[in-house]
């Protein structure tokens, strides 16, 4: 995998677009002044998250005896579902009425930024070739900055777009992640059920 397809895979798992409502539902009770610090900053602590398991993961799975190609799997399968949501689901009302305040690593950082298919994308990368761990950080920094991006305009964008044009982006996004996930499925099947 080159750098550029592990941004594109990357990109697609933290969901900037997707995540545009659920920002703004979470950030809809503070004062829009501190909108962009809060945003950065939820954003930089979903990075660190991320690059720990980048760099930890693969002893944790050592640790746990897990292979590769069970991670694959479930990899795979988690994708598959975030997919599956991104494509027949709207995810505006994910947090009803009840965030109230100034949100602080829950829900933003977690699970929003830095969630369970984001986890498993990073330990998966680096546990199939951890020698090329400069190019999956770089891939890992560059997603994740233009997702901060998207996520700092998220206002901006909302307004340009609308509730319809980022609801299609979204659904687009899942398509592509469900075609990711299934080709992960099968190579962690191929792997443990390799062909005589």
């Amino acid at each position: 995998m080159s750098i550029l397809s592990a941004v594109v895979l990357l990109l697609l798992v933290l969901d900037p677009i997707g995540n545009i409502p659920l920002f703004l539902c979470a950030l809809k009770n503070v004062p829009h002044v501190r909108h962009r610090r809060i945003i950065i900053r939820e954003s930089c602590i979903g990075l660190v998250i991320l690059v720990f398991f980048l760099f930890t993961g693969r002893y944790i799975l050592t640790i746990l005896n897990i292979s590769q190609s069970s991670l694959s799997i479930a990899g795979g399968i988690i994708l598959f579902m975030i997919a599956i949501k991104m494509v027949f689901a709207g995810s505006e009302n994910l947090f009803g009425d009840k965030t109230t305040g100034e949100p602080f690593i829950v829900p933003l950082a977690i699970p929003l930024i830095a969630g369970p298919s984001a986890m498993s994308t990073v330990i998966l990368l680096m546990a199939r070739e951890p020698s090329r761990w400069p190019a999956w950080f770089a891939a890992l920094v560059i997603a994740w900055f233009v997702s901060m991006v998207a996520l700092i305009f998220s206002a901006r964008l909302s307004r340009f777009f609308g509730e319809r044009g980022l609801t299609a982006i979204e659904r687009l996004m899942g398509m592509i992640l469900v075609t990711v996930a299934v080709e992960m499925f099968l190579s962690g099947l191929h792997s443990s059920f390799p062909a005589k």
